[in-house]
């Protein structure tokens, strides 16, 4: 008999004689001449009960079932009598898979996340992590969604590569020199001796390899698995977490900015619609606030302001910030949720920033001293995109790239789609953790990464 998933069962309109479903055991409680055992298998936050009556062969050894045992059952899904549930199953078999020892560590309680970190290979079958995980499921399957449906190509760019795409060099080394026996040059590693010749290191970003595809096949997108070797412990960073970068040719960056609007917009009232037993549950124990914001979001017209007028804003604002304002400084976590949450209460666009603060590749604005960047920033999380108009002028991106002391003869690529065919175009990236965290009020991005890399932590 082919195994049926409870949230199938869940949404079943009448009775069905013959089901087998196969999971974990999150509690069972005895009766006279009958225990009642609520599995989980995973596919929703649900449970499912099962009704063991004492006439089984095996009732002795049902009996023995403990919380985060694992069990077949096969039977009748009935009508239930109890409150608070539409179905239950009344078991023809229980098989049991396996019994788990009382050492069992997810019992019947609430765990802090502290904890749950120590055991992240267990985590995900508590009632808040498979609900995490579920959403991010959801929202991955959403963001190859609204690509589809407005006709981007999705391509795989390096995670191994040569190049700082920010350029501030945060990077983690790839080699497959001995590191007990390094090839030196004038006290320095040789790496021409390395597998690549060169130099290598983990991606930071897939935009620039997104630029030259975007200059080939129009609109394009890369989803995948980006590294910062950033020594930073707070809540919104890790070293290992996955952007989605769209590249839009012959875009600039009002087009740049509408789209990482509709994007946002579109991600939000997809969680809304899909995920809403998931959803409910952040709601009533996370945040209770949640629904409210993600509402908000989803029916806002994002404000749009330039950076200059966003220091003015903060600059009078009567909150006492811990960094400073000023033009020239980027904008922290603390100005940006004054921003979206006090001041306009709601999503705010931030466009055009100081050239010093931003990457060599942001088109410069005609003042000479802003680029075309913009920031997408919602309540609750704040920067959630970072994007801009990219630089198409070859001399004026050369001056940028001798400014930020780059090597132009690692780029000679990236400046060969500027000198052959080159056109305006615009992209960004959106950190989908910043995203998982949104959707679900989790406020801290080890919790929305199944196994977080941070420093000092690399278990399992």
């Amino acid at each position: 008999m082919k195994r049926t998933k409870i949230f199938k069962l869940l949404e079943s309109d009448s009775p069905v004689d013959h089901i087998l479903i196969k999971g974990w055991v999150r509690t069972r409680r005895d009766s006279k001449g009958f225990s009642f055992i609520e599995v989980n298998d995973g596919s929703c936050l649900t449970n499912m009960q099962v009704i063991a009556d004492h006439g089984l062969d095996n009732y002795d050894d049902i009996l023995k079932l403990s919380t985060g045992s694992a069990v077949a059952v096969t039977g009748k899904l009935l009508a239930s009598k109890g409150k608070g549930q539409k179905w239950e199953i009344q078991a023809d078999d229980i098989e049991i898979i396996s019994i788990a020892p009382g050492s069992y560590p997810l019992q019947k309680k609430r765990h802090s996340d502290e904890f749950l970190r120590t055991i992240a290979h267990l985590r995900p079958r508590t009632n808040k992590y498979g609900a995490a995980f579920r959403i991010r499921s959801e929202l991955s399957y959403a963001i190859h969604k609204f690509f589809r449906e407005r006709a981007f190509t999705y391509i795989h760019t390096p995670i191994v590569t040569a190049s700082d795409c920010e350029g501030a060099g945060e990077m983690f080394r790839v080699t497959a020199l001995d590191p007990d026996n390094l090839p030196k040059t004038d006290g320095a590693v040789d790496y021409s001796l390395d597998f690549f010749g060169k130099q290598a290191n983990l991606t930071v970003s897939g935009q620039l390899e997104a630029e030259l595809f975007a200059l080939a096949l129009g609109d394009v997108y890369t989803f995948g698995p980006t590294f910062r070797a950033e020594n930073s412990n707070t809540r919104r960073h890790a070293a290992e977490f996955w952007m989605v970068e769209p590249e839009m040719a012959f875009c600039d960056l009002e087009g740049d900015m509408d789209l990482g609007e509709e994007m946002v917009k579109y991600l939000v009232t997809y969680a809304i619609d899909t995920c809403r037993d998931d959803l409910e549950l952040f709601a009533k124990f996370v945040d209770k606030g949640l629904m409210a914001t993600l509402e908000n979001i989803a029916s806002s017209d994002f404000i749009r302001l330039p950076y200059r007028e966003a220091v003015d804003i903060l600059s009078r604002a009567k909150d006492k910030f811990d960094y400073d304002v000023g033009f020239g400084k980027d904008l922290q976590s603390e100005h940006e949720h004054y921003l979206t949450e006090q001041h306009f209460k709601g999503p705010v666009i931030v466009y055009d920033y100081p050239s010093t603060i931003k990457p060599f590749y942001m088109r410069v604005n005609p003042d000479g001293e802003t680029v075309t960047a913009m920031d997408v920033l919602v309540p609750s999380i704040g920067e959630i995109i970072g994007g801009s108009q990219r630089e198409e002028r070859l001399d004026i991106l050369e001056a940028r790239m001798d400014e930020a002391g780059l090597l132009k003869d690692n780029y000679w690529w990236y400046m060969d789609s500027r000198r052959f065919g080159g056109v305006p175009h615009s992209g960004f990236g959106l950190g989908f953790e910043r995203l998982v965290m949104l959707i679900t009020g989790i406020s801290n991005i080890r919790d929305v990464i199944p196994f977080p890399r941070t420093p000092n932590s690399i278990e399992f």
